[in-house]
């Protein structure tokens, strides 16, 4: 099968098309998955740069995010058969599971039947971000209906799947942007108010929006600089979620006046640390999030497709930085 594989560290040039050997079942719950489409995230930008996650290490086929169609199952499978229809979060984290391919293998507990509504480069594009901005705001913030919500980035991949989230959960949104185009994408998802981050200073504008309160709950989808900037935008007893690392000598002095709860999101732990139950947990956020897509009230925005082997591109593409909502590989 062709994939794309990294033998070594370095910038997208290290992304190279190869053949591999397609994947088999190995167990009577896996099935086997004739890819579509593969989302393209940060997180495969990074591990290109820095490293594998996992120990199998390289030489790794790249992708977290992908949907296809079943060609196989074991023989104890009984939720798909040949020919469903499927997307998941699952591999590209280190050796040869990954997305970036014609072929997956993997545990039929991990996949859930595709949304209707979705394309296979939508279905692909969206598992990680939308179990990202879930998990943040759900299971880390505990977000509820009337809270007002700060979420950086809203018209990123994570940002414009989490504005549509914290409004479906009732609460009012803020967002900040790069300029007037992604302003608009972002009010057109549900954000309430814009705040461009080139021109205006961000505790002013959230106070003024909150009436001098600050938010309730705030995602951070950008980095330390921008973490550090939230805390004092924050209404006291609030809860401010990052997906990033914080970076080193934190002064958390404001953010304890305010009695914050400060807290740390990555959806891959289930993975990296074999979670069986945290795996079934994010299964069932997507399969509440595949009802809410095929009910119309969640969509996700894929602003480009790429063939497989123009991976390098994508990733190119992404890292230049200020990509509206998703890329994807498309895979015929």
């Amino acid at each position: 099968m062709r994939a794309i594989e990294i033998q070594k560290t370095g910038g997208p040039a290290v992304l190279q098309l190869v053949e591999r050997p397609r994947p088999e079942l190995t167990g009577p719950d896996d099935i086997l998955v004739r890819l579509m489409a593969a989302g393209v995230n940060p997180v495969d930008t990074k591990i290109r740069t820095n490293g594998a996650l996992l120990p199998a290490g390289f030489p790794m086929v790249p992708g977290c995010d992908g949907a296809g169609v079943v060609e196989a199952v074991g023989a104890d499978v009984t939720r798909f058969k040949p020919g469903d229809e499927v997307w998941f979060c699952h591999g590209g984290l280190g050796g040869p599971v990954g997305n970036y391919a014609e072929y997956i293998c993997l545990d039929n507990q991990l996949a859930q039947a595709k949304p209707h509504a979705l394309g296979f480069a939508e279905a692909a594009a969206a598992p990680l971000v939308l179990l990202t901005a879930w998990e943040a705001l759900s299971d880390r913030a505990g977000l509820a209906a009337d809270q007002t919500v700060l979420i950086h980035a809203g018209a990123g991949g994570v940002g414009h799947v989490a504005i549509q989230l914290a409004r479906l959960a009732g609460a009012r949104v803020c967002t900040t942007v790069s300029g007037p185009e992604k302003a608009d994408f972002a009010h057109a998802l549900g954000a309430e108010y814009c705040i461009n981050y080139r021109e205006e200073d961000l505790v002013h504008a959230v106070m003024e929006w909150t009436g001098g309160r600050g938010v309730d709950v705030a995602l951070d989808t950008v980095g330390p600089a921008c973490f550090r900037r939230t805390i004092p935008a924050m209404a006291a007893y609030g809860n401010l979620v990052t997906i990033l690392d914080p970076g080193p000598d934190l002064d958390l002095k404001e953010a304890r006046v305010r009695n914050l709860r400060l807290s740390l999101e990555l959806m891959l732990t289930p993975q990296l640390r074999d979670l069986p139950r945290a795996q079934a947990h994010q299964g069932e956020i997507l399969r509440r999030c595949g009802k809410l897509i095929d009910n119309g009230e969640l969509k996700i925005h894929v602003s480009q497709t790429f063939p497989l082997a123009a991976a390098a591109q994508a990733h190119q593409l992404l890292e230049a930085g200020h990509v509206t909502g998703k890329l994807a590989l498309t895979i015929d």
